[in-house]
């Protein structure tokens, strides 16, 4: 099974609410962008109209793997940009800034690939469950970049009060798997660190301009120059951690209200998931109308098994609720308590036709639709649809991937071929099977190599060509 091969494969439309004010302060737009998350569209804006930091507002960080549409807010000032990955549509105008709370739902269509026959033959079950039981509302790998790209738990380095690793993991720690200037501009700081008179030779260098700034007016201020970071990734920050520990917390809780038996993990980024597969009707009642806390110092904790699974993930974490604050910054930096629902429902989801997929010769693709509320995670119930083969490769192979040279094709016809775990591909039909494809001629003996490959293959289209020539 895999997602996100085309953007195209990935698309979400979010359903919006503003008041609008034809004089109002605050010019909305509906953004459309491609493979940019939410802060690199916002970025490109506020870098090419000169905004200042915060003038740009939005509903929700949308997915970068992919086509979205969400709406923008831009204080006192008219954009426009129609690039091939990023269009802005006028709107209207309003008094406030967006929020979460301009956010209604979001229409997802996802195209699901690389299709085996076990995976087709699951579905049905695995959709009969999802509408039966709803899916854990856990935050998805997206949530965790920063893992991904080797800066870890920014937000640890700040619950201890060590303002310089928080601001060297941000500043100064290159990413393996980036390849563009950024990742260039954080080494040159990764090398040079303290140096704060040196000029980064990248226009890309330019984001972190008040960073430095602070830090050559003031060198060892680490708390003032992390403090010139945008408000709303500072918030995120602090959000991705606790989005980790709301998942250990209610993974833990599964455990305590569940028996073993009705549990399957999922790997992701950040470790395991745990979702059931079934639930005796009175615990499901339960987790329907359960919250779970994303932690805070002033969070209350009433209900005694969510409290057993809060104190069991901060005790892995050697923290008290109380100490969930940051030293030096505690006004312009904190965890704030908020609710989130346990389970999450999928409404209007609707299965589409098997087709043979053309990125994955001899499987099949189909597009999957839904509707979420806001916040919930779209590749969570594609994962839990097919999560008899859903894989996610972590941080270390997929680097470890990019260092491999590129298997040789799977020899044999499609129907032959096996997936990892002895699955097989779809043979589709109607319209037709897929053909499998002609066989080749075989090379001469001798050695393996790609250049004796490549000139046995030429040999025998010449022979061919000759062949042919005589008749």
């Amino acid at each position: 099974m895999r997602i996100k091969q085309r953007p195209e494969d990935f698309s979400v439309r979010e359903s919006y609410r503003f008041d609008p004010v034809p004089d109002g302060r605050y010019r909305v737009y509906l953004m459309d962008k491609q493979k940019l998350s939410t802060f690199e569209a916002v970025e490109r804006i506020r870098t090419r109209f000169g905004l200042r930091p915060g003038a740009i507002s939005f509903c929700g960080l949308k997915d970068k793997q992919g086509r979205t549409e969400q709406l923008i807010a831009v204080d006192g000032a008219e954009v426009d940009v129609q690039d091939p990955d990023l269009r802005l549509k006028p709107l209207g105008r309003t008094t406030r800034p967006l929020s979460a709370e301009n956010t209604t739902s979001n229409r997802f269509s996802v195209t699901v690939r690389a299709l085996a026959d076990d995976d087709l033959s699951e579905l049905p079950r695995a959709a009969a469950e999802v509408n039966r039981l709803g899916v854990v509302n856990y935050f998805d790998s997206q949530r965790f970049g920063s893992l991904k790209h080797g800066q870890g738990f920014i937000a640890k380095d700040l619950l201890r009060g060590d303002f310089e690793a928080a601001l060297r993991n941000h500043l100064a720690r290159p990413s393996p798997l980036d390849r563009t200037d950024d990742a260039k501009v954080k080494e040159f700081w990764r090398k040079h660190w303290g140096d704060w008179t040196r000029r980064v030779p990248w226009e890309a260098g330019r984001r972190y301009d008040r960073i430095l700034r602070s830090l050559r007016e003031k060198p060892g201020d680490y708390v003032r120059a992390f403090l010139q970071i945008d408000s709303s990734y500072r918030a995120l920050l602090l959000f991705t951690y606790q989005s980790w520990l709301w998942n250990e917390g209610v993974r833990r809780l599964l455990q305590l209200a569940l028996p073993r038996e009705d549990l399957f993990p999922l790997r992701y980024q950040a470790g395991t998931l745990l979702f059931h597969r079934d639930a005796d009707p009175e615990t499901l009642r339960w987790l329907r109308g359960l919250t779970f806390p994303l932690l805070g110092p002033d969070t209350p904790l009433e209900e005694p098994r969510v409290r057993e699974a809060v104190e069991w993930v901060l005790g892995r974490e050697k923290l008290r609720l109380d100490q969930l604050r940051i030293p030096g910054a505690e006004r312009l930096l904190y965890f704030k308590h908020e609710e989130r629902p346990v389970l999450v429902q999928p409404s209007k989801l609707v299965l589409g036709r098997t087709q043979a997929d053309e990125l994955n010769r001899g499987y099949a693709k189909l597009n999957v639709a839904f509707t979420l509320p806001p916040g919930s995670y779209a590749t969570l119930v594609v994962k839990r649809l097919f999560h008899r083969t859903a894989r996610e490769d972590t941080a270390e192979e997929i680097q470890a991937s990019t260092r491999r040279p590129a298997p040789e094709p799977p020899s044999g016809p499609p129907s032959e071929r096996a997936l990892p775990g002895g699955r097989r591909p779809v043979d589709l039909a109607p319209p037709r099977p897929v053909p499998a494809p002609a066989p080749k001629p075989e090379p001469p003996a001798g050695p393996r190599g790609f250049r004796a490959h490549a000139k046995a293959r030429k040999e025998a289209r010449a022979a061919a060509r000759a062949r042919q020539k005589l008749r």
